[in-house]
C-alpha cells in the first residue's frame, strides 16, 4: 500500500437475517438446531407458502435457493427447507450490537444498512504496526463472531467500491483483500453482473453486446458506454468496473436534502389488500414527514412515493407542486395519487402481479420557513386565527374600559403616561 492511500473496510454480515434468527431460536430453546447448519430461509408466510426468500443458510444455497426468489419455488427446489418470520426487533437489536463494536474500534464508521458498515481506518495503522490492516480486520472480524455469535465478512482496500467488492468474495467468516494492483487478477474475469451497481437491466444490455466479464467492460471506450447506458450510468459502470470511486466515508448526516419515511410491511401488500393495509401505512408515513418538516421549519415542493416489490426491486415516481407545502393532507393526497399511478395505470406494479414488500413516502426540493412564500389556503388559515385572535382581544379591552373607564387602556405608542 502506497503512502498517502486510504484503508478502508467493508464489514458485512453474513446472511444476516438468516444468522439473527438462529441466534434468537437457540437462546430461547438451547437444544434447538442451529438454522445455520441446515437448509433454511428467512422470509414468505410460513403457513401459506406465499412471500419471498429474504435470507438463506449456506446449506439452502447448495441446493439453489436464491434470495428473492417465490417461496413456493424455494421449497420445490428443497422440500426440507425449514422457513422462519422475519423479526425485526430482534435485527435492529443485533444490528445495534455489530455497530457498537465495529464503533470501540473508530469513529469513523458509516452505517449503510441494517447488517453493513464501511470504516475508513487509516488513522489506526501507527496503532497496529505490522499487523496492519490484516491483524486489525481478524481483530473486528472475530471480536463480533466471539462476543455476538455471529460471523463477518471484511473486505479491505483503498476505496469504498473496491471493499464492498472484497467482501462479497468467499463467505463465510473470512477477510479479502482487493487493491488497485490486484483488480486484473481478481475482479476483472468475474461476470458483469457481479460489479456492485450494475442491475439486472444493464447486466443484460451488456450481454446482448457481447461483454461478459467486469475487464471487458473496463476496456471499453466510456464514451460508448455513455451512448449505450446513458451519461451517469455509462460513467457508473466504466469508472467501478476500473476500480475507481472518490467516495469519503460519511461519519455524519449531510444536512437533510429531503425528508422520506420508509416501512418494511408485515405481510405482502397485493391489490386484493391494499385499501385495508397499503392505504393506512402510506397515510401513517405522509404524516410522520409532515411532522418532521414542521419541527424543522421547512416547506417542500417536490413530493414522491416509494415501493419495493417482492423480487426487491425499487420504484418511485414523484411529482413537483405548484407551492411547497409541509401539510400532511397535501402531502397525503398527492402521495396517494402517485402511489395509485404506479399501482394500477397501463403496466402497473399490480396490473403485472407484483406484490409489495415496503412502502414509502417522501418530500424534496426544501426551503426553509424564512424565505416561504404563503398560499392562499395557508394564508387563510393563519389569518382567520390572527382574526380570532384579535376579535377577543377586542372583547377583552372593551370589557377593561366599562369597569375601570375609556382611559384604562392605551396604545403604548400614545405618549401619555399614567398620572399616578
Amino acid at each position: 500500500m502506497e503512502t498517502g492511500e486510504r484503508t478502508i473496510f467493508h464489514v458485512d454480515v453474513n446472511s444476516a437475517f438468516l444468522s439473527w434468527s438462529a441466534l434468537k431460536q437457540l437462546r430461547e430453546n438451547p437444544g434447538s438446531v442451529d438454522l445455520r447448519t441446515i437448509p433454511s430461509a428467512v422470509g414468505g408466510d410460513i403457513e401459506t407458502r406465499h412471500g419471498v426468500v429474504t435470507a438463506k443458510s449456506i446449506p439452502a444455497k447448495k441446493y439453489g435457493v436464491q434470495t428473492g426468489e417465490p417461496v413456493v419455488k424455494a421449497l420445490q427446489k428443497c422440500p426440507q427447507l425449514v422457513m422462519v418470520r422475519s423479526d425485526f426487533t430482534t435485527y435492529r437489536k443485533y444490528s445495534a450490537q455489530f455497530i457498537s463494536i465495529l464503533k470501540e474500534y473508530t469513529d469513523q464508521v458509516q452505517q449503510v444498512s441494517i447488517d453493513e458498515a464501511f470504516l475508513d481506518v487509516t488513522d489506526l495503522a501507527e496503532d497496529w504496526k505490522d499487523a496492519f490492516p490484516l491483524g486489525l480486520a481478524k481483530s473486528i472480524k472475530d471480536t463480533i463472531r466471539d462476543r455476538l455469535g455471529f460471523t463477518v465478512n471484511v473486505g479491505i482496500s483503498t476505496n469504498k467500491f473496491l471493499a464492498k467488492m472484497a467482501s462479497d468474495f468467499e463467505k463465510p467468516d473470512r477477510i479479502h483483500t482487493l487493491y488497485p494492483r490486484e483488480i486484473p487478477e481478481k475482479m476483472w474475469p468475474l461476470p458483469i453482473r457481479e460489479l456492485f451497481g450494475c442491475g439486472k437491466a444493464t447486466a443484460g444490455k451488456l450481454s446482448e453486446m457481447g461483454f461478459a466479464t467486469i475487464g471487458e467492460v473496463a476496456a471499453c471506450d466510456p464514451d460508448w458506454l455513455r451512448n449505450l447506458l446513458g451519461e451517469k450510468q455509462g460513467e457508473y459502470i466504466h469508472d467501478r468496473a476500473n476500480g475507481v470511486d472518490n467516495s469519503a466515508v460519511e461519519t455524519e448526516r449531510a444536512e437533510a436534502k429531503s425528508y422520506s419515511n420508509e416501512l418494511t410491511t408485515a405481510e405482502d401488500i397485493s391489490d386484493r389488500n391494499f385499501e385495508e393495509k397499503g392505504i393506512p401505512i402510506l397515510k401513517h408515513l405522509c404524516e410522520k414527514v409532515s411532522a418532521r418538516l414542521k419541527k424543522d421549519g421547512v416547506y417542500g415542493e417536490t413530493i414522491s412515493v416509494i415501493v419495493k416489490t417482492g423480487n426487491f426491486r425499487r420504484h418511485t415516481r414523484q411529482v413537483t407542486i405548484n407551492r411547497p407545502t409541509n401539510d400532511q393532507e397535501v402531502i397525503f393526497r398527492t402521495a396517494e395519487g402517485l402511489m395509485r399511478s404506479l399501482l394500477y395505470d397501463g403496466d402497473g406494479l399490480f396490473q403485472k402481479g407484483e406484490v409489495l414488500r415496503l412502502i414509502g413516502a417522501g418530500v424534496s426540493n426544501l426551503e426553509n420557513a424564512g424565505i416561504h412564500q404563503m398560499g392562499l389556503e395557508e394564508w387563510l388559515q393563519v389569518n382567520e386565527g390572527r382574526a380570532l385572535k384579535k376579535g377577543k382581544l377586542d372583547d377583552m379591552m372593551k370589557k377593561i374600559r366599562e369597569k375601570y373607564g375609556e382611559d384604562a387602556v392605551r396604545r403604548g405608542n400614545s405618549g401619555i403616561t399614567s398620572g399616578n
